[in-house]
C-alpha cells in the first residue's frame, strides 16, 4: 500500500470515529479496558518486583542459608517425605563445623518463631521473632535505632531479654519509652533492651512481619518449633572470599562432620540471595501472566466490537466500495484500506488505554509508596497488541469489501 493510500485510509478512519462518536466509543471500550488493565498490572508487578528485591538486597547480599531441606513451599513437619526424614536436624554440631572453617566469616544457628507480641493487654497479630545473636542485621538488614542487641553473656545465658522492631514498638507502646519495659512473646515475659528497624517491604505476608529479635538459646528452650522449615545456620563469607567459594567450604565442612562418604548425597540445602530472588521472580511473573490472560477478555470483547463495527461499515459504504473498483482500485487495495481503518480503530483505543493505565498506575504506586516506573516495554506491548487485534478481527469485514462485486455495489440502495 502507498503512504497517500495509507494516510487516506488513517483519514476515513478517524472521519468514522468523529461521525460516529457514541458507536466507536462502546466498539473501543473493551480495547481501553484491556489495554488499561495490562498496563496498570504491569505497573503493579514492577512495583512488588522492586519492593521484595530491595528488601532482600539491603540484607548481607553474600549471606547464605544452611537449612535440613529447601522447598519453596512450607512442608507439613507432621508429614514429612522419607527423603527429609532421613536428613538429621541442624544441631550445635553443624553450626561449629562451619564457624571454624577457613573462609567462613560468621555462622549461626538460627530459628524463626510465630508468636504474638503483647503489653499491657494490647497484642499484635501472629509475627515473626527470630532466635538469633547480635549478627542479625548484618545478615537481615536494617539499622539499630535505640539500645542493644543482646550481649554474649545474654546469648550463652539464654536470657530474656528482645529487641523490637520499630513499627511493632509503636503499636504497642505508643509515646511510652519501650527500653527497659517488659513485652510477653507467647507467653514469655522479655525486657526491651533495643530497638531495631527492618528494611522497607510492604509485601511481607501474613506472619511474616518481623516483630523481634531474642537470644537464640532462649528461643530453642522457652518455644515449640519446627526444625525442618523454620530451623537454619545463617551464614556469611569472609571478607574476599565469593559466595561459590564459600558454599564449597560449607558443603566440605559439613560432609566431613556428618561422615558423608564420597558419593552419598548431601544431607543438607543451601539457600542463597539469588535463589530467593528467583522464587520471587517467577512468582510474580506467574502473577503477570494469569493477570495478562484475565485482561485479554476485554481485549476479545474490543475485538469482536471492532469486527461488528467494520461489517457495518462495509455495508454502509457498499456504493463507494463499487465506485473505488469501478474505476481500478483493485481487490488488495480495498482490503488493505479497511485493514488500516480497523487497526487505526483500535490503535486509538490502545492509546487512550495506555493514557489510563499509565494514570492508575501512577495512582497505584502514590497508594504503595512504589518507587519504580512503569516498565516502557508495557506500553509498546500494549500499541502492538491493539493493532494485531485491529488487523485480526478486521481481516473478515475487509475481505467482504474487497470480494464484492463492483457491478452489485454500484446497484446498492
Amino acid at each position: 500500500m502507498r503512504i497517500p493510500d495509507l494516510r487516506e485510509g488513517v483519514s476515513v478512519a478517524l472521519d468514522q470515529l468523529r461521525s460516529n462518536k457514541l458507536r466507536s466509543a462502546l466498539t473501543i471500550l473493551g480495547v481501553v479496558i484491556g489495554v488499561a488493565t495490562v498496563m496498570a498490572i504491569a505497573s503493579l508487578v514492577q512495583g512488588i518486583r522492586t519492593q521484595i528485591f530491595n528488601a532482600v538486597e539491603s540484607a548481607n547480599p553474600t549471606s547464605f542459608y544452611v537449612v535440613r531441606y529447601f522447598s519453596q513451599t512450607p512442608l507439613n513437619p507432621d508429614r514429612l517425605p522419607y527423603e527429609v526424614r532421613i536428613r538429621p536436624v541442624l544441631g550445635d554440631a553443624d553450626v561449629e563445623a562451619v564457624a571454624r572453617t577457613d573462609g567462613i566469616g560468621y555462622a549461626g544457628l538460627w530459628v524463626q518463631l510465630f508468636q504474638r507480641v503483647e503489653f499491657q493487654g494490647v497484642r499484635s497479630q501472629t509475627v515473626t521473632v527470630f532466635g538469633a545473636d547480635d549478627h542479625y542485621l548484618e545478615i537481615q538488614g536494617g539499622s539499630l535505632l535505640r539500645g542493644r542487641f543482646p550481649s554474649r553473656g545474654e546469648l550463652l545465658g539464654a536470657d530474656y531479654v528482645a529487641v523490637l522492631e520499630s513499627e511493632i514498638a509503636g503499636r504497642l507502646f505508643g509515646r511510652v519509652d519501650p527500653i527497659g519495659r517488659t513485652v510477653r512473646i507467647g507467653a514469655k515475659p522479655f525486657r526491651v533492651i533495643g530497638i531495631f528497624q527492618v528494611p522497607d517491604n510492604i509485601f511481607q505476608p501474613p506472619g511474616q512481619e518481623i516483630a523481634a529479635v531474642i537470644p537464640f538459646r532462649t528461643a530453642r528452650q522457652s518455644f515449640r518449633y519446627d526444625e525442618t522449615n523454620n530451623l537454619f545456620i545463617a551464614t556469611r563469607p569472609a571478607l574476599g572470599v565469593s559466595v561459590e567459594r564459600a558454599k564449597d567450604l560449607v558443603t566440605v565442612a559439613l560432609r566431613r562432620a556428618r561422615n558423608l562418604r564420597p558419593g552419598m548425597p548431601d544431607t543438607f540445602d543451601l539457600v542463597t540471595q539469588d535463589q530467593i530472588l528467583d522464587i520471587v521472580g517467577r512468582f510474580t511473573n506467574y502473577f503477570f501472566v494469569a493477570m495478562v490472560a484475565l485482561s485479554s477478555v476485554a481485549l476479545l470483547v474490543g475485538g469482536i466490537g471492532v469486527m461488528a463495527i467494520m461489517m457495518v461499515s462495509v455495508t454502509d459504504r457498499t456504493r463507494e466500495i463499487g465506485l473505488r473498483k469501478a474505476v481500478g482500485a483493485t481487490r488488495g487495495e480495498i482490503l488493505l484500506q479497511f485493514l488500516v481503518e480497523a487497526a487505526t480503530l483500535t490503535l486509538v483505543g490502545g492509546l487512550v488505554g495506555i493514557a489510563t493505565g499509565l494514570g492508575t498506575g501512577e495512582l497505584i504506586k502514590r497508594i504503595f509508596g512504589f518507587q519504580s516506573a512503569t516498565p516502557l516495554w508495557s506500553a509498546a506491548v500494549a500499541t502492538l497488541a491493539s493493532i494485531l487485534i485491529g488487523l485480526v478481527f478486521g481481516l473478515y469485514p475487509a475481505n467482504r469489501a474487497a470480494r464484492m462485486d463492483p457491478v452489485e455495489a454500484l446497484r446498492h440502495e
